[in-house]
Parts: structure tokens; C-alpha cells; sequence
């Protein structure tokens, strides 16, 4: 599969929003990554900075986008083709000061490694994912839970939103929002990413000095 661009939706589900102590938004927040920041949660271990304050955890359903769009009516399963779970990481120390000063998120949001996914599969459409709850475990413990029901914006919002101010192409993934339940990744964790019952990939966590 060829990616072109990462679009992340910020506070998409009121509960994240609160449990940080967030405002909750009227419209998609929308920030990217960078193609260099994405990697496969393939079984193997992911090495990150250990000397940069938490790095936290946050669990998203992935769009990936099958066709250009443009800005005629349309429907979420005519643009959207396959999907995958991701993980949206955070430099939260870092992010946090760069709030305070009014800088762009960037250097906290699109660091090495920092937005992992699993394998694509075909889209099931949107009312099948409102039957399925998301999963992540930690060392086989469940440390967050969603389902598409309980977001702010729906995927046919996010979709529109950034087509207008920004296109939509083919090849370009959206990570749509996270649930409650963020919280630090530590170094020797071992982590996996279910849809419904069904295991969709894992990773380990080696933090580096």
C-alpha cells in the first residue's frame, strides 16, 4: 500500500477530552504526522526516546482513503476502502510546553515511530464498526476501549471537514479520534490491538537512553 499523508482528529470523544482536562471542540481538530513517523505493529519491539518526559498511548480506528475525493455529495464507503487500528503517540511532557508557548504540536506528535498501525483490511462499512467495540491490551490487560458510537464527529464529518480545507487523496490515512484511557507506555510492555475479539497486531516497547 502507498500513503501519502496522515491526518489525526484531536478530542474526538468527550471523555478523552475531559479525562486531560480539554475543552471539547465544536469542530474536527485536525494535525498531521509525518510518513516517516509510521510503523507496522508486527509482533516486533519499537524503540523510543527515554529521556523526553511520558510517552502516551492513544487508540484509534484508521481510515484509509481509496479514491480521490472532491467536493461533490458522497458516501463514507465510496471514499474509504480499507482500515486498520492505530496507536497515536504523544511526547505528552513536550506537547504540554509546547501549549504553554503557543507552538505548533509537531515535535510531540510526529516523532519516530509515533503513529502505529496494524495491517489494513478491507472497510466493512460504517455500520458494521458501530458494532465493534476497539481494543487496547498492555501485557493482556485492557487499558482502553471504544466504539465509533460514542465519537464526536462521525466519519462522514471528518471526511468533508478535511476535504475542504485541506483534500483528500488517495493513499492519504486518517486517525479518527481516541477514547478515554490514555496513559505512558513503559520500556519491556508488550501491547496488542483487538477489533471486537479478533487480534489485529502487537508490539513491544524498548525505550532507549
Amino acid at each position: 500500500m502507498e500513503f501519502r499523508n496522515i491526518f489525526c482528529i484531536g478530542r474526538n470523544y468527550v471523555d478523552h477530552a475531559v479525562e486531560l482536562g480539554n475543552d471539547v471542540p465544536d469542530q474536527p481538530m485536525v494535525f498531521s504526522k509525518p510518513l516517516n513517523s509510521l510503523v507496522y505493529a508486527d509482533g516486533k519491539e519499537i524503540h523510543y526516546p527515554g529521556n523526553r518526559g511520558e510517552i502516551h498511548h492513544e487508540l484509534e480506528v484508521v481510515l484509509y482513503i481509496g479514491k480521490d475525493m472532491t467536493d461533490e455529495d458522497f458516501w463514507v464507503d465510496e471514499i474509504v476502502s480499507k482500515m486498520a487500528l492505530g496507536i497515536d503517540l504523544t511526547l505528552r511532557d513536550v506537547q504540554s510546553e509546547l501549549k504553554k508557548k503557543g507552538h505548533p504540536w509537531l515535535l510531540a506528535k510526529g516523532f519516530k515511530n509515533a503513529a502505529i498501525v496494524t495491517e489494513f483490511w478491507d472497510f466493512p462499512g460504517e455500520a458494521v464498526c458501530r458494532e465493534r467495540d476497539f481494543c487496547l491490551l498492555r501485557d493482556g490487560k485492557t487499558v482502553q476501549k471504544g466504539n465509533i458510537t460514542s465519537m464526536i464527529f462521525s466519519f462522514r464529518t471528518i471526511l468533508a471537514y478535511i476535504q475542504a480545507n485541506f483534500g483528500l487523496k488517495k493513499g492519504d490515512i486518517i486517525f479518527t479520534g481516541t477514547p478515554e484511557g490514555v496513559g505512558p507506555i513503559s520500556n519491556g510492555e508488550k501491547y496488542e490491538l483487538r477489533w471486537g475479539e479478533e487480534s489485529k497486531g502487537g508490539f513491544g516497547i524498548r525505550m532507549n537512553e
